[in-house]
């Protein structure tokens, strides 16, 4: 069977899927009900499951995960004997950051430039379409020729590990024999590609005590211990002078081997500005794929609108640090926390709250799914190989899954190519890679079963 009938009817429902995302999208689903009420996270949710019920999907439930939201699960059943992929993909966005500067409503679908701009458009709102797109076409021509279980995590972006903690109690319920992780993408519009790691992740809020109560600057400073100050000194103790992370103990000199990522590339990707240089050492991909990563990524402290002339007694900051494979993720947080704690200047008082973590991941590419992934690929791309990448991002989910079901095949696809400017103001997707990878994994499913056969 030729894969013209599946395309053209993937292509026929290319309204229909722009629609349904319009209406996904709509929902303001960060997971922070300090932010955004959880009610729309709840209605995202409820809409997730009618779209299953709508495909036949049994068993569908939302399930009330450890940290307080809700992850949506359904089976589809095969034919008798048939092999079970999980397709995962989550519902929950990144808060839209400055809303005056998306171009269009973060929360309102707009198509522009050939791309649909909202808030979890690729990220990966439009991931969990990418699979009902599939089997939608699959259904139509000749069945879905496994079964399937599709689970939509509702706290992905959060790294809070409801879905983790749910998963590790309920055990059977995401059991088979491959999974297909919807949430990463294309090394670039057009080349299909599949992600073979992820850095992991580590998140803490340190604080910074050194006076009783804020101080007149003009009285006292120059003398008085700053805690704003103290925390601007800690921080820079992170980096080394070209940027490269510094953490006491922790490697930062690993190699990537595999797909490069051009300097002028990447610049152009990152949107750097002219003039500014990279930060680090080694390639790009040694960088963003092969080595920890530090970010800070919040400070508490007073604005410059209204500020006082105050010495501050108290400073707070959220730290980010990104943790490659063949590194822990628990010791690197220890390393950290370690680091923090030695380098607080003026004998500053500090405190270090673990926020969360999740561990890097590699894939076995080897594996016999990715040689049917492969083969799909290059039907839904015609020219072109599929290729193999990293990702600096972190899915912590993916190492529970593969330690609660090792002999399961684990694949990293999805729509959140550099254009999409993922977790950034104008997210975007474009509907060209969500046209041609949900007729990949379409044909992938087909060609996984069939291997399955022989």
């Amino acid at each position: 069977m030729t894969a013209r009938p599946i395309s053209e009817t993937i292509a026929s429902l290319m309204p229909r899927a722009k629609t349904e995302l319009a209406e996904l999208v709509a929902f303001q689903s960060v997971a922070d009900p300090a932010q955004f009420p959880k009610s729309e996270c709840e209605a995202a949710a409820n809409w997730v499951a009618d779209a299953l019920r709508a495909e036949d999907f049994q068993d569908v439930a939302l399930l009330d995960t450890p940290d307080g939201t809700q992850s949506v699960y359904g089976f589809l059943p095969g034919p008798v004997g048939a092999p079970t992929v999980l397709l995962y993909a989550h519902y929950d966005v990144q808060p839209p950051l400055d809303e005056s500067a998306w171009l269009s409503p973060p929360f309102e679908l707009t198509e522009r430039d050939g791309r649909w701009f909202g808030r979890g458009s690729a990220d990966c709102k439009g991931g969990f379409i990418m699979h009902l797109l599939a089997l939608r076409a699959l259904k139509a021509n000749g069945g879905v020729p496994v079964s399937v279980k599709v689970i939509a995590e509702g706290s992905e972006e959060q790294g809070t590990g409801g879905l983790e903690r749910y998963a590790e109690a309920h055990p059977e319920l995401l059991t088979a024999d491959t999974i297909v992780i919807g949430d990463t993408g294309n090394f670039r519009v057009g080349l299909p590609t599949v992600t073979a790691t992820l850095r992991g992740m580590t998140m803490l809020r340190v604080t910074l005590d050194t006076l009783e109560g804020n101080l007149h600057s003009g009285q006292f400073g120059g003398a008085a211990p700053d805690a704003l100050a103290a925390m601007i000194h800690l921080l820079a103790s992170l980096r080394a002078e070209d940027g490269t992370t510094t953490v006491d103990g922790l490697a930062t000199d690993t190699e990537w081997d595999g797909l490069q990522y051009p300097d002028a590339e990447f610049r152009k990707d990152a949107k750097v500005l002219d003039g500014v240089g990279l930060i680090g050492t080694g390639t790009v991909a040694d960088r963003i794929w092969a080595r920890p990563a530090v970010t800070v990524i919040g400070i508490d402290c007073p604005p410059v609108v209204g500020a006082t002339p105050s010495l501050q007694a108290s400073a707070r900051a959220q730290i980010s640090l990104r943790v490659p494979p063949g590194q822990d993720a628990a010791v690197a947080t220890e390393l950290l926390t370690a680091h923090l704690e030695a380098h607080a200047p003026w004998g500053s008082r500090v405190s270090v709250e673990q926020v969360g973590q999740g561990q890097p991941f590699r894939a076995d590419t080897s594996s016999p799914a990715y040689s049917s992934m492969a083969q799909a690929m290059e039907v839904a791309y015609p020219g072109e190989t599929m290729q193999t990448s990293g990702m600096g991002g972190s899915i912590p989910l993916c190492n529970t899954l593969a330690a609660l079901y090792p002999e399961a095949e684990i694949l990293l696809i999805g729509l959140s190519e550099p254009e999409a400017q993922i977790h950034a103001v104008n997210e975007s997707v474009s509907p060209e890679e969500l046209e041609r990878l949900s007729l990949a994994e379409a044909l992938f499913l087909r060609n996984y079963a069939e291997s399955k056969r022989t």
